[in-house]
C-alpha cells in the first residue's frame, strides 16, 4: 500500500476512523535523519497491507505536529483504535519499527 500524506483535513478519516493500526512518520525536508528514515518507512508501507503508513511534513502541518507534541524529528507514532500506543524519536532500524507496530 502506498504511503498516505497525512493532513489535518484527512486525519480523522485516515487515522481516527481506521480499522487498521497506523504508523505515522513526522518529518521535514531539511532533516537529514528524516531523509534516512524515509526509504525504510516506504518499504514498510509496500510490504505491510495490514497497516496504514502515513507521513506528516511538520513544516506544512504544524497543527498535527502540535497535536502530537512533536519536539524532535524524525518521530514515529503507532496509533491503534485512535490512541497512540507506541512511538520513537530518531532513526530506527526497520526491525525495531516493525516490533513497535506489533
Amino acid at each position: 500500500m502506498a504511503v498516505i500524506n497525512l493532513t489535518k483535513d484527512n486525519f480523522n478519516e485516515v487515522v481516527v476512523n481506521s480499522d487498521k493500526p497506523v504508523l505515522i512518520d513526522f518529518w521535514a525536508g531539511w532533516c537529514g535523519p528524516c531523509r534516512m528514515m524515509s526509504p525504510v518507512v516506504d518499504e514498510i508501507a509496500e510490504e505491510r497491507s495490514d497497516i496504514k503508513v502515513c507521513k506528516v511534513n511538520v513544516d506544512e502541518e504544524r497543527e498535527l505536529a502540535g497535536l502530537f507534541q512533536i519536539a524532535s524529528i524524525p518521530t514515529l507514532a503507532v496509533i491503534k483504535d485512535g490512541k497512540v500506543v507506541n512511538g520513537s524519536v530518531g532513526v530506527r532500524p526497520k526491525k525495531d519499527i516493525l516490533k513497535m507496530i506489533g
